[in-house]
């Protein structure tokens, strides 16, 4: 492969890595606030103690998201230095602002909250925790400004010597109504998925009868949270796939392998795409239901790839404007197929009052940890794939982004290094998880000699 190709395979390897810890951070500090607003509230010890336990989980989340979002920041100058280049003015505004103002807050305030305990009164504690879960959100959304620049620009100019994008409205920028979308629906999905991680956790536990007490109100907590958060996460979803019919209509009849406008639309089940024909194979379809979800009504037009694709050639000249169709419209199907199990499952963990005695519930809990996963990932996957040629939605494409200087070797070689390093890592991380999540009693004892001490 070219240095193109192996720039992009690099940062999409390193992407999905961190983002496999990105959202479970951000639900996390919420949940473990939560936590400890109760324990404060109430004075019942098992919230501090549940604070306690799911706050570690967070805090090796946290240590890893950390480490593997540091190297997706050096490829903007080494792999994508044109991009670099193009809207350094812009894109580095917001991260700046991210790194100096949420990231400090949160890191400072956690260690705050890991060695204050039983130091500071309950509520300045407290008032840490809380902290931890506004400075790892606002640490979201500064991102997500940056992002939501490349998805939908805007308060930019152009300088007419160096064809650079500068800024010219800061507001603009933070107010990109794309932000609104993205932030919410990444919040959204981070609570979802603490709430699966902590449900996944606890039904282990409560199918070996291990601190009942604990593990039983640590479920019902994470049934209403994740419950909430799958609602809201579909929610806003809807309404930010209207946004993107609007704003993107070729990302969107890509994920429905839309080929030829219809009027009304039929939204697709299950399908085949084949894009050298540009033609679904085994496409079972309901009549009408994508013009609803579209336009909310089941008779309006929804625009197709064919139609779509001489529009775009129009506007900007000769080109390949169709994204890779079958990635998108799977990538699409699992995000949407994995947050209505969500839903199901977090309703039914809501209903069963004594999860403990469903067993086979709680063994489908565990596994359904799974889902939050397959739904972030995928989400991703299709919201970059999506705007395909470009990297700039409408202004810089993907092949005049990359290092024109950097060799395909060289690309390779450390794309390998990191994908190894990435790797040892996310067992490591996850090995710890495991073996801190799955061994209260060695965590009661700490807690006792801790008390002791």
């Amino acid at each position: 492969m070219d240095a193109l190709s192996l720039a992009r395979w690099q940062f999409a390897a390193t992407t999905i890595y961190h983002f496999f810890f990105v959202p479970l951070t951000l639900g996390l500090s919420l949940f473990v606030a939560l936590l400890e607003t109760q324990y404060v509230r109430s004075g019942n010890e098992i919230y501090r103690r549940m604070a306690k336990f799911w706050g570690n989980i967070f805090l090796i989340n946290f240590a890893l998201g950390v480490v593997t979002g540091l190297v997706q920041e050096f490829q903007f100058g080494m792999n994508w230095s044109e991009y670099s280049r193009f809207m350094g003015d812009i894109f580095g505004a917001p991260l700046a602002i991210e790194a100096l103002l949420a990231f400090y807050m949160e890191s400072t305030f956690i260690g705050v909250w890991v060695f204050g305990w039983n130091k500071l009164p309950k509520k300045v504690h407290l008032a840490s925790a809380w902290l931890v879960a506004l400075g790892s959100n606002i640490s979201s959304f500064w991102i997500l400004v940056a992002n939501s620049f490349m998805q939908r620009p805007t308060g930019y100019r152009l300088d007419p010597e160096t064809g650079r994008a500068l800024m010219a409205d800061f507001f603009a920028l933070v107010t990109n109504p794309n932000v609104f979308y993205q932030f919410t629906h990444v919040i959204t999905a981070g609570i979802a998925m603490a709430g699966f991680v902590v449900m996944g956790f606890s039904a282990w536990h409560l199918l070996r009868k291990h601190q009942l007490d604990f593990f039983r109100t640590s479920f019902r907590w994470a049934a209403w949270y994740g419950l909430i958060g799958s609602l809201l996460v579909g929610t806003i979803g809807h309404y930010q796939g209207q946004f993107l019919v609007r704003e993107q209509p070729m990302k969107m009849a890509a994920a429905e392998a839309l080929w030829e406008t219809e009027a009304p639309a039929a939204f697709s089940l299950f399908a085949i795409p084949d894009s050298e024909a540009r033609t679904n194979r085994l496409d079972i379809r309901i009549p009408a239901l994508l013009s609803f979800l579209a336009h909310n009504d089941f008779s309006s037009p929804v625009v197709g790839i064919n139609d779509l694709e001489k529009q775009f050639i129009e506007q900007y000249g000769p080109g390949d404007y169709i994204p890779p169709v079958g990635l998108d419209y799977w990538s699409f199907r699992i995000m949407v197929y994995s947050g209505l199990l969500m839903i199901g499952l977090a309703a039914l963990a809501v209903y069963y009052k004594r999860p403990e005695e469903h067993p086979r519930f709680l063994k489908t809990m565990m596994w359904a940890t799974i889902l939050p996963y397959l739904g972030v990932t995928f989400g991703w996957v299709m919201a970059e794939t999506g705007r395909w040629p470009w990297i700039v939605y409408g202004l810089l494409k993907i092949e005049d982004a990359v290092s024109p200087n950097v060799p395909a070797s060289s690309v390779l070689f450390s794309m390998t290094a990191l994908t190894i390093l990435y790797l040892i890592l996310a067992i490591i991380g996850v090995g710890l998880a495991l073996r801190y999540g799955l061994r209260y009693d060695g965590y009661a004892r700490d807690e006792s000699r801790s008390a002791a001490y």
